[in-house]
């Protein structure tokens, strides 16, 4: 899908917008702190009824103000399209104290679930350093949040997981020093887990064998194999090797005294390593960045092929933001060049530098630049 027309009001400190995009590049420039970054996180609320940043929607309101509007009007892009080509209008309304409303075409959702997936997206920001610096939990969101935009299915299992998975570590803190611990309820909990991590973990194995060399060849590319360390990424579940009803079993006794569930898709990690070793330890700034825009990249193309894979045809679009720090040049340069080929489709891009953006929008015509200045865009 292309984002054709973006109006803002009252979201964060951007108070009044009305945007026209290129379809293929649109630049942000503008000091830190001036609402470049706002913008993007408006057209990512677009795609999944959420801020990037919080999910309290409140603090998306500007300051002073009880409401705030964020719509979009999307067209199809010129390959097999959804909607039988025709343009489709999302917007998300935000008020104080009031549920959030969230519409396609002006009718309501009955539930945002239904939504995630109809605009694919990929967003690339500093908060990305959170894969490699923070525990599992971050790296088994990134693998969520992709698989999740393709299978409804999937995101239902893991809401049904979490929420099953959350009752059970509530019976174990309940009954840690009980000397008759309900086994008949653990046991119909996780009869019902079962399936459910099973199907997770079959969708995450998939996805990861078709998404590594993506990632491998998007590393090369942005490197150009100037890195002597291999990038490598593992895919790590405890259902690779033990049956999960047998395994909930046998360490039934350990979880009461640990009062948490030990054993299931929720200990999932997507291990990073340069070489032999562990990114985080050994990585240089540059060399993280280069990990995580090559695993953000790979993504968008790998939702690419699904996307055409199933006759939809949709890139998602591309979200850029302050992505050249701690690159090198001629990184850069490779970044630029790989992005603005034929594999992306729609990109916006944040930045602080007027000239840097207008070297890169020079080989290509269709594009635009937008200036910036205390939430006012010209």
């Amino acid at each position: 899908m292309i984002l054709t027309k973006l109006n803002i009001l009252n979201y964060r400190n951007i108070r009044e917008a009305s945007l026209e995009f290129a379809d293929k590049l649109n630049c942000f420039v503008g000091l830190n702190g001036q609402g470049k970054t706002n913008i993007l996180d408006a057209i990512y609320l677009l795609s999944f009824a959420k801020s990037a940043y919080t999910n309290q929607d409140s603090l998306n309101i500007t300051h002073g103000e009880q409401m705030a509007m964020v719509q979009g009007s999307y067209k199809p892009t010129p390959i097999p399209s959804l909607e039988g080509g025709e343009e489709i209008v999302i917007s998300c309304g935000l008020r104080k104290g009031v549920k959030k409303q969230f519409r396609k075409d002006k009718k309501d959702y009955q539930r945002l679930i239904d939504h995630i997936g109809l605009i694919p997206l990929v967003m690339v920001s500093p908060a990305d350093q959170q894969l490699i610096e923070d525990g599992s939990d971050e790296r088994r969101r990134f693998m969520d949040a992709v698989i999740s935009q393709l299978d409804r299915h999937y995101l239902d299992c893991l809401t049904q997981y979490n929420s099953l998975l959350k009752q059970r570590n509530a019976l174990l803190k309940q009954f840690a020093e009980a000397t008759e611990p309900p086994h008949d309820l653990l046991e119909v909990l996780e009869w019902q887990m079962t399936p459910l991590a099973e199907y997770i973990f079959k969708a995450r194995t998939d996805f990861f064998e078709k998404f590594e060399p993506y990632f491998a060849e998007t590393y090369k590319r942005i490197t150009a194999q100037d890195s002597p360390e291999k990038p490598v990424l593992r895919y790590i579940s405890q259902l690779q090797d033990r049956d999960l009803r047998e395994a909930y079993v046998k360490t039934r006794q350990r979880d009461l005294i640990l009062g948490w569930t030990s054993q299931g898709i929720h200990k999932d990690e997507l291990e990073m390593r340069l070489g032999e070793y562990p990114l985080k330890q050994v990585g240089s700034q540059g060399q993280q960045r280069t990990f995580i825009l090559s695993m953000k990249l790979a993504q968008a193309l790998y939702i690419s092929k699904i996307e055409s894979d199933q006759s939809k045809g949709h890139k998602p679009i591309l979200l850029l933001d302050d992505i050249f720090d701690r690159l090198d040049s001629q990184r850069v340069e490779h970044l630029v060049e790989m992005v603005q080929s034929d594999d992306f489709g729609q990109i916006f891009i944040t930045d602080t530098d007027r000239q840097h953006l207008t070297d890169i929008l020079r080989p290509n015509e269709n594009a635009k630049i937008f200036h910036v200045e205390n939430g006012q865009i010209a």
